[in-house]
């Protein structure tokens, strides 16, 4: 089976199609376009733009991106802590047995069974209680309830009355990009919404304003300057990917991990 690289230059050399005019079209980079083909894996900037950049460049040459994003997984990628969890038989699951050895519980534990006979008890004396507390009890008991109904309507008066007020919905934020340089984007609002579905920008391009009540962002490189709310706000320089939560409230925050993706 050929491989990703050698499926993606075959493709390419077949159509005539050069890596400068592949770059125009995807707005990746000519480096990170003949890294894909070589699969110099280390050159890219991590494996969440490796995935994005091979989808766009396999669909690109009209290639299945899905395929080869999913070889790529297989053939590079770690295994996920899910996939090295002990495989727990059904039987052991419906009988509830643990998955170590450990003893199936046989039936009430012994400390459970005491707080029921605690419980059972003080009912037992309650009724007692009630029993020959007779017609002045009930009195009383009378007397507290209409005065705790007398103060509950009195309050009720004093904030209006009615159900309480629905809570505001959370104010949109507004967000937009200038780059100073190329930089890779993705940019998610509400709902999954992929405003800036991973591109790369040109220096001195702009972009739209955006509105949700939150976006998540992933940067490439700090060679952009981010508008929120109308006010500009620079990134500070990295090597690596920059990822920031951005609402009305919070204003921005940085991601240290699980920087969304566009892939």
């Amino acid at each position: 089976m050929p491989e990703i690289g050698e499926t993606l230059r075959d493709a390419r050399m077949r159509a005539r199609i050069d890596v400068s005019e592949i770059e125009a079209k995807t707005k990746i980079r000519a480096k990170y376009l003949r890294a894909l083909e070589n699969e110099e894996w280390g050159l890219l900037p991590g494996p969440t733009f490796v995935k994005s950049f091979l989808r766009t460049y396999a669909q690109a040459l009209g290639l299945d991106g899905k395929a080869l994003v999913e070889e790529y997984r297989v053939s590079h990628e770690h295994p996920s802590e899910a996939a090295l969890e002990p495989i727990v038989s059904s039987s052991q699951r419906s009988r509830g047995r643990p998955p170590s050895g450990g003893r199936a519980p046989g039936g009430p534990p012994r400390g459970y069974m005491a707080i029921v006979g605690v419980v059972v008890l003080l009912i037992v004396l309650l009724i007692v209680g009630l029993l020959s507390g007779g017609g002045s009890s009930k009195s009383s008991g009378q007397k507290r309830a209409s005065g705790s109904t007398a103060q509950h309507a009195t309050q009720t008066a004093k904030h209006g009355g009615g159900a309480p007020a629905a809570r505001p919905r959370t104010a949109p934020v507004a967000v937009s990009l200038r780059a100073s340089g190329r930089v890779y984007v993705c940019l998610i609002g509400d709902n999954g919404r992929k405003a800036i579905p991973g591109l790369e920008l040109q220096p001195g391009e702009s972009t739209s304003t955006y509105h949700a009540r939150r976006f998540l962002i992933t940067l490439g490189n700090s060679s952009v300057t981010m508008f929120v709310d109308g006010k500009a706000r620079a990134v500070p320089a990295s090597s690596q990917a920059i990822g920031y939560s951005i609402t009305k409230a919070a204003g921005r925050t940085r991601l240290h991990s699980g920087l969304p993706t566009c892939a």
